[in-house]
Protein backbone atom coordinates (compact mmCIF):
# COMPACT_ATOMS: atom_id res chain seq x y z
CA UNK A 1 0.00 0.00 0.00
CA UNK A 2 1.31 3.73 -0.68
CA UNK A 3 0.26 7.13 1.05
CA UNK A 4 -0.24 10.07 -0.89
CA UNK A 5 2.04 12.75 1.41
CA UNK A 6 1.13 15.69 0.36
CA UNK A 7 -2.15 16.41 -1.90
CA UNK A 8 -4.82 19.21 -2.41
CA UNK A 9 -8.05 17.44 -2.90
CA UNK A 10 -10.00 20.03 -1.42
CA UNK A 11 -9.32 22.59 -4.36
CA UNK A 12 -12.56 22.70 -6.30
CA UNK A 13 -11.38 20.61 -9.55
CA UNK A 14 -10.90 17.19 -6.96
CA UNK A 15 -13.24 18.13 -4.60
CA UNK A 16 -16.25 17.85 -7.31
CA UNK A 17 -15.26 14.47 -8.20
CA UNK A 18 -14.59 12.83 -4.67
CA UNK A 19 -16.10 9.45 -4.81
CA UNK A 20 -14.22 8.55 -7.53
CA UNK A 21 -10.75 10.22 -6.42
CA UNK A 22 -11.13 7.89 -3.20
CA UNK A 23 -12.11 4.72 -5.64
CA UNK A 24 -8.78 4.93 -7.87
CA UNK A 25 -6.97 5.63 -4.75
CA UNK A 26 -8.57 2.06 -3.83
CA UNK A 27 -7.56 0.64 -7.15
CA UNK A 28 -3.95 1.90 -6.81
CA UNK A 29 -3.58 0.76 -3.59
CA UNK A 30 -3.03 4.20 -2.01
CA UNK A 31 -4.66 3.82 1.77
CA UNK A 32 -4.03 7.27 3.34
CA UNK A 33 -3.60 10.75 1.84
CA UNK A 34 -2.75 13.96 3.57
CA UNK A 35 -4.59 17.09 2.58
CA UNK A 36 -2.74 20.10 3.05
CA UNK A 37 -3.71 23.39 3.87
CA UNK A 38 -2.35 26.68 2.20
CA UNK A 39 -4.74 29.63 3.45
CA UNK A 40 -7.10 30.18 6.34
CA UNK A 41 -9.98 30.92 4.54
CA UNK A 42 -10.23 27.21 2.44
CA UNK A 43 -8.69 25.47 6.06
CA UNK A 44 -12.76 24.67 6.85
CA UNK A 45 -13.08 22.72 4.01
CA UNK A 46 -9.50 20.74 4.70
CA UNK A 47 -10.31 19.74 8.08
CA UNK A 48 -13.96 18.75 6.95
CA UNK A 49 -12.65 16.17 4.35
CA UNK A 50 -10.33 14.92 7.19
CA UNK A 51 -13.27 14.36 9.58
CA UNK A 52 -15.37 12.81 6.95
CA UNK A 53 -12.77 9.86 5.59
CA UNK A 54 -10.89 8.31 8.13
CA UNK A 55 -8.14 7.52 5.82
CA UNK A 56 -8.03 11.43 4.88
CA UNK A 57 -5.60 13.67 7.27
CA UNK A 58 -5.35 17.21 7.14
CA UNK A 59 -2.72 20.41 8.12
CA UNK A 60 -3.23 23.83 8.90
CA UNK A 61 -1.22 26.80 7.48
CA UNK A 62 -0.58 29.72 5.16
CA UNK A 63 1.39 28.76 2.12
CA UNK A 64 4.47 31.41 1.01
CA UNK A 65 2.94 32.30 -2.05
CA UNK A 66 -0.55 33.43 -0.85
CA UNK A 67 0.40 36.99 0.11
CA UNK A 68 -2.94 38.47 -0.07
CA UNK A 69 -4.51 36.30 2.38
CA UNK A 70 -4.96 36.67 6.27
CA UNK A 71 -1.94 36.50 7.71
CA UNK A 72 -1.70 33.60 11.01
CA UNK A 73 -0.61 34.25 14.46
CA UNK A 74 1.42 31.28 16.16
CA UNK A 75 -2.06 31.48 18.59
CA UNK A 76 -4.11 30.45 15.89
CA UNK A 77 -2.08 27.60 14.42
CA UNK A 78 -2.10 26.53 17.65
CA UNK A 79 -5.86 26.57 17.89
CA UNK A 80 -6.56 25.53 14.33
CA UNK A 81 -4.26 22.13 15.06
CA UNK A 82 -6.28 20.86 18.39
CA UNK A 83 -7.63 18.23 16.65
CA UNK A 84 -7.07 14.54 16.35
CA UNK A 85 -6.85 14.52 12.38
CA UNK A 86 -4.83 17.88 12.00
CA UNK A 87 -1.45 16.14 12.04
CA UNK A 88 0.85 18.60 10.46
CA UNK A 89 1.74 22.54 10.41
CA UNK A 90 1.95 23.94 6.83
CA UNK A 91 2.56 24.27 4.29
CA UNK A 92 4.90 26.68 5.16
CA UNK A 93 7.90 27.82 3.89
CA UNK A 94 10.17 30.21 1.34
CA UNK A 95 8.91 31.01 -2.33
CA UNK A 96 11.37 33.43 -4.48
CA UNK A 97 10.60 31.42 -7.34
CA UNK A 98 7.06 33.08 -8.16
CA UNK A 99 7.24 36.19 -5.85
CA UNK A 100 9.86 39.07 -6.25
CA UNK A 101 10.33 42.15 -4.06
CA UNK A 102 10.56 42.64 -0.05
CA UNK A 103 9.61 39.31 0.85
CA UNK A 104 10.26 39.68 4.59
CA UNK A 105 6.55 39.00 5.13
CA UNK A 106 7.33 35.43 3.64
CA UNK A 107 10.32 34.63 6.35
CA UNK A 108 7.89 36.31 9.10
CA UNK A 109 5.23 33.55 8.35
CA UNK A 110 7.53 30.74 8.06
CA UNK A 111 8.90 31.54 11.48
CA UNK A 112 5.58 31.79 12.80
CA UNK A 113 4.58 28.37 11.36
CA UNK A 114 8.05 26.95 13.31
CA UNK A 115 6.93 28.14 16.51
CA UNK A 116 3.33 26.69 15.88
CA UNK A 117 5.24 23.16 15.27
CA UNK A 118 7.34 23.72 18.36
CA UNK A 119 4.55 24.01 20.54
CA UNK A 120 2.19 21.61 19.19
CA UNK A 121 4.66 18.81 18.76
CA UNK A 122 3.11 18.43 14.88
CA UNK A 123 5.89 18.17 12.19
CA UNK A 124 6.13 21.33 9.79
CA UNK A 125 5.12 20.34 5.80
CA UNK A 126 8.30 22.88 4.05
CA UNK A 127 8.05 24.39 0.70
CA UNK A 128 11.10 25.95 -0.72
CA UNK A 129 11.46 27.09 -4.23
CA UNK A 130 14.64 29.29 -5.16
CA UNK A 131 14.92 29.94 -1.44
CA UNK A 132 16.88 27.37 0.10
CA UNK A 133 19.43 28.90 1.90
CA UNK A 134 17.46 31.06 3.33
CA UNK A 135 15.03 28.04 4.33
CA UNK A 136 17.51 26.22 5.87
CA UNK A 137 18.82 29.26 7.73
CA UNK A 138 15.56 30.11 9.29
CA UNK A 139 14.90 26.23 10.18
CA UNK A 140 18.19 26.77 12.42
CA UNK A 141 17.32 30.18 13.61
CA UNK A 142 14.16 28.63 14.55
CA UNK A 143 14.89 25.41 16.11
CA UNK A 144 12.81 23.12 13.41
CA UNK A 145 15.34 20.72 13.41
CA UNK A 146 14.82 17.59 16.56
CA UNK A 147 18.54 18.24 17.45
CA UNK A 148 17.40 21.95 18.79
CA UNK A 149 14.02 21.22 20.49
CA UNK A 150 11.98 21.09 17.43
CA UNK A 151 9.43 17.99 15.76
CA UNK A 152 10.96 18.10 11.88
CA UNK A 153 9.35 17.23 9.39
CA UNK A 154 9.14 16.88 5.15
CA UNK A 155 10.61 18.89 2.35
CA UNK A 156 7.47 18.30 0.04
CA UNK A 157 7.90 17.97 -3.62
CA UNK A 158 12.07 18.12 -3.34
CA UNK A 159 13.71 19.65 -6.22
CA UNK A 160 16.60 21.15 -4.41
CA UNK A 161 20.31 19.82 -4.41
CA UNK A 162 21.31 16.62 -2.32
CA UNK A 163 23.55 19.24 0.04
CA UNK A 164 20.03 20.79 0.62
CA UNK A 165 18.85 17.97 1.26
CA UNK A 166 21.42 16.20 3.51
CA UNK A 167 21.10 19.33 5.65
CA UNK A 168 17.22 18.62 5.97
CA UNK A 169 17.75 15.11 7.23
CA UNK A 170 20.55 16.16 9.63
CA UNK A 171 17.95 18.18 11.04
CA UNK A 172 15.56 15.40 12.04
CA UNK A 173 13.81 15.96 8.06
CA UNK A 174 12.23 13.52 5.34
CA UNK A 175 12.19 14.30 1.84
CA UNK A 176 9.71 14.08 -0.35
CA UNK A 177 9.30 13.45 -3.95
CA UNK A 178 6.31 14.60 -5.94
CA UNK A 179 5.94 13.18 -9.66
CA UNK A 180 8.54 15.80 -10.62
CA UNK A 181 11.17 13.16 -10.20
CA UNK A 182 9.23 10.65 -12.73
CA UNK A 183 10.46 13.63 -15.65
CA UNK A 184 12.67 12.95 -17.92
CA UNK A 185 14.41 16.15 -17.55
CA UNK A 186 14.86 15.79 -14.09
CA UNK A 187 18.58 14.04 -14.08
CA UNK A 188 19.63 15.82 -11.22
CA UNK A 189 16.57 15.53 -9.10
CA UNK A 190 16.85 11.39 -10.03
CA UNK A 191 20.71 11.72 -8.87
CA UNK A 192 19.19 13.13 -5.29
CA UNK A 193 16.31 10.23 -4.79
CA UNK A 194 19.53 8.14 -5.80
CA UNK A 195 21.98 9.02 -3.08
CA UNK A 196 19.09 9.30 -0.08
CA UNK A 197 18.20 6.31 2.01
CA UNK A 198 14.48 4.82 1.62
CA UNK A 199 14.45 5.70 5.69
CA UNK A 200 14.11 9.32 4.97
CA UNK A 201 11.89 9.54 2.05
CA UNK A 202 8.54 9.95 1.31
CA UNK A 203 6.13 10.28 -1.98
CA UNK A 204 3.43 12.27 -2.69
CA UNK A 205 1.56 13.86 -5.52
CA UNK A 206 0.87 17.68 -4.66
CA UNK A 207 -2.22 16.58 -6.70
CA UNK A 208 -3.94 18.56 -8.63
CA UNK A 209 -0.33 19.47 -9.45
CA UNK A 210 2.15 17.83 -11.29
CA UNK A 211 1.40 14.23 -12.77
CA UNK A 212 3.78 11.57 -12.84
CA UNK A 213 4.53 9.87 -16.11
CA UNK A 214 2.79 8.36 -17.57
CA UNK A 215 0.48 10.67 -16.79
CA UNK A 216 2.19 13.98 -17.34
CA UNK A 217 -0.27 16.72 -18.71
CA UNK A 218 -3.16 15.77 -17.11
CA UNK A 219 -4.86 16.51 -13.71
CA UNK A 220 -3.22 15.10 -11.05
CA UNK A 221 -4.73 12.98 -8.33
CA UNK A 222 -3.38 10.78 -5.22
CA UNK A 223 -4.31 7.84 -6.81
CA UNK A 224 -1.13 8.24 -9.40
CA UNK A 225 1.34 8.17 -6.44
CA UNK A 226 1.74 4.60 -7.29
CA UNK A 227 3.84 5.70 -10.57
CA UNK A 228 6.08 7.78 -8.17
CA UNK A 229 6.60 5.23 -5.92
CA UNK A 230 7.15 2.47 -8.97
CA UNK A 231 9.60 5.10 -10.35
CA UNK A 232 11.68 5.28 -7.12
CA UNK A 233 11.79 1.45 -6.98
CA UNK A 234 13.30 1.23 -10.57
CA UNK A 235 15.99 4.03 -9.79
CA UNK A 236 17.07 2.39 -7.09
CA UNK A 237 17.07 -0.99 -8.21
CA UNK A 238 14.86 -2.35 -5.40
CA UNK A 239 11.24 -4.35 -5.40
CA UNK A 240 8.57 -1.51 -5.44
CA UNK A 241 6.64 -3.69 -2.47
CA UNK A 242 10.13 -2.31 -0.16
CA UNK A 243 9.10 1.19 -1.34
CA UNK A 244 5.68 1.32 -0.66
CA UNK A 245 6.16 -0.50 2.52
CA UNK A 246 9.22 2.02 3.94
CA UNK A 247 7.73 5.08 2.40
CA UNK A 248 4.35 4.20 4.45
CA UNK A 249 6.15 3.52 7.57
CA UNK A 250 8.22 6.59 7.56
CA UNK A 251 5.14 8.66 7.22
CA UNK A 252 2.97 7.11 9.88
CA UNK A 253 6.25 7.57 11.86
CA UNK A 254 6.64 11.03 11.14
CA UNK A 255 3.52 11.90 11.69
CA UNK A 256 2.21 10.11 14.82
CA UNK A 257 -0.49 8.62 13.05
CA UNK A 258 -1.81 5.44 14.10
CA UNK A 259 -2.73 2.35 11.76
Amino acid sequence: MYIDSHCHINFPELAARMPEILAKMADNQVSHALCVSVDLPDFPQVLALAEQYPHIYASVGVHPDYEDTPEPTVEQLVQLSDHKKIIAIGETGLDYFRLTGDLEWQRERFRTHIKASRITRKPLIIHTRAASEDTIRIMREEGAGTEAGGVAGVMHCFTESLEVARAAIDMGFYISFSGIVTFKSAKDLQAVALELPLERILIETDSPYLAPMPHRGKMNEPGFVAHVGEYIAKLKGIPVEQVAQQTSDNFFKLFNVVR
